[in-house]
């Protein structure tokens, strides 16, 4: 529960969809990403490797790192932008107790596209939750907890609220789609879309999370939970922002800009309060111990995942300045819900080729070894290569219109309303099908080797073993393959 799902649910509502079309939107997208996200988690659940190292097997050793390099891009930018929601939850509060704060003078200069007490409110959001980020996150349990507790209670009374304010005959059930024919259908795969995007970056990097899973099945609860609690949170949204379009005589599908319309300042600072803990959570969670693994992957001799997780604060929070994004690139979150276009091929490729060309079967000490079993052709996989290539570029000119609607691509923009969906399905069918006509015989198993007692110098191929040798010729030490 957090503002990005109460902004998804509602946001619907703005594209001229009713309850009717946004709930099962929300309701089918979630089911979609709970079926992969339990498959990859299982991965991580049984291997026992993150999300990075488990890349390898299906991308190759140095391809792979496109996937965690994006990812690392992503997490960052989602951390910036969640950081700004976060201080205006915090401008919300402070205005509940200080109304004089909206009256602050602005020392700013009016091209700063942020104004003094916005600066305050950042900075103060930031500074709370920079200490979360120096402990593990089993540590800080209690947080979490918290915010269970907390956050569905005071969403729960905003509903309520919500249907005393405006009776449903009136306000939820009384509102209909003002959309038709083949503007309906296209409207309701985009929320379809938007849907899957805004868990998609944890459906590809969930074994980071169910790699300390006890055991596999203790992540199987996803399956059921994903889709109830989205959906759940997604009815509350929806059924607030449509008693704000009777009282306010708006769509404010933006849950704080709301809460600023409230005169009951208690009311408001603690439903601002419950903001401040969602967004709190899901960006430790989501954004920075994303990141930290990420980071810790690419560099791991001088970053581990809580270094990686206070870069990821000091470059998403401060270099890349989310009120300059948000106030000078209309179309950046357009862009980074475009971001599907590449995490649906990721997925799928994971999924493909653990699932189906393995067959579960894979080789664990070789996935840390650069020139061992999945070094494939220089460390590409050329089949994730092409299924890349194949299932991205036709989503591209309907990307390129989401950033500039002033670029007119034609009819390829409605390619781009189910990217996650297409992108998945067709990158899976390309990487399913060249591994098969061209299977990479050296990375099939019949079991799976999890220590090198079983797979020993075995998954290094003679010619990989010329290639690392002549690589350290220099050294006096006898190579060692680890």
């Amino acid at each position: 529960m957090n503002a990005a799902v109460w902004e998804l649910a509602s946001s619907m509502l703005a594209i001229g969809l009713s309850w009717r079309q946004a709930l099962p939107a929300i309701a089918v997208g979630h089911i979609i990403i709970a079926i992969v996200m339990v498959l990859n988690g299982t991965i991580g659940a049984r291997l026992h490797v993150s999300f990075p190292v488990l890349n390898r097997s299906s991308f190759g050793f140095w391809f792979s790192y496109l996937s965690v390099i994006s990812r690392v891009i992503l997490a960052m930018f989602w951390f910036s932008i969640l950081t700004f929601t976060g201080s205006e939850c915090v401008y919300q509060m402070l205005k509940a107790i200080w109304p004089s704060i909206a009256h602050l003078p602005n020392y700013l200069s009016p091209g700063a596209n942020i104004t003094t007490s916005g600066m305050i409110c950042y900075l103060l959001f930031w500074i709370i939750q920079f200490p979360f980020l120096l402990v593990s996150p089993q540590k800080i349990r209690w947080l979490f907890v918290v915010k269970a507790i907390i956050v569905p209670a005071t969403w729960i009374a905003m509903a309520i609220w919500a249907f005393v304010r405006v009776p449903s005959s009136q306000g939820l059930f009384k509102h209909h789609t003002s959309l038709e024919g083949a503007a309906l259908r296209w409207a309701w795969l985009r929320a379809l879309n938007s849907a899957l995007g805004l868990y998609s970056t944890l459906a590809v990097n969930i074994p980071d999370f169910t790699r300390y899973a006890k055991n596999e099945r203790a992540q199987y609860i996803q399956m059921f939970i994903i889709p109830i609690a989205f959906t759940f949170a997604g009815f509350i949204g929806i059924a607030v922002t449509s008693a704000g379009i009777i009282l306010y005589g708006e769509v404010l599908w933006d849950p704080l800009r709301l809460i600023d319309k409230w005169d009951n300042r208690a009311a408001a600072f603690f439903a601002s309060f419950s903001f401040v803990l969602a967004t709190l959570g899901t960006n430790i969670s989501a954004n920075t111990i994303s990141a930290g693994n990420d980071l810790s992957a690419l560099c791991p001799r001088y970053i581990n995942i809580r270094r990686g997780q206070i870069i990821c604060a000091l470059i998403g929070g401060w270099a890349l300045c989310p009120w300059e994004i948000l106030a000078e690139a209309t179309g950046f979150l357009a862009f980074m819900n475009g971001y599907t276009v590449f995490l649906g091929p990721f997925a799928g490729i994971m999924v493909t080729d653990y699932w189906l060309v393995h067959r579960g079967m894979v080789d664990v000490p070789s996935m840390y070894r650069p020139y061992g079993r999945y070094r494939y052709v220089g460390g590409v996989n050329w089949r994730a290569a092409l299924a890349l290539l194949i299932s991205v570029p036709p989503n591209l000119p309907g990307l390129i219109n989401s950033i500039t609607p002033t670029i007119k691509v034609g009819g390829a923009v409605h390619l781009f309303d189910f990217a996650w969906l297409f992108g998945f399905t067709v990158a899976s069918f390309v990487y399913y099908t060249t591994s098969v006509v061209f299977p990479a015989h050296e990375t099939m198993l019949d079991e799976t080797i999890f220590d090198d007692t079983k797979g020993d110098n075995k998954s290094v191929g003679s010619h990989n073993i010329r290639e690392y040798e002549k690589a350290h010729s220099q050294s006096t030490a006898t190579p060692v393959y680890v």
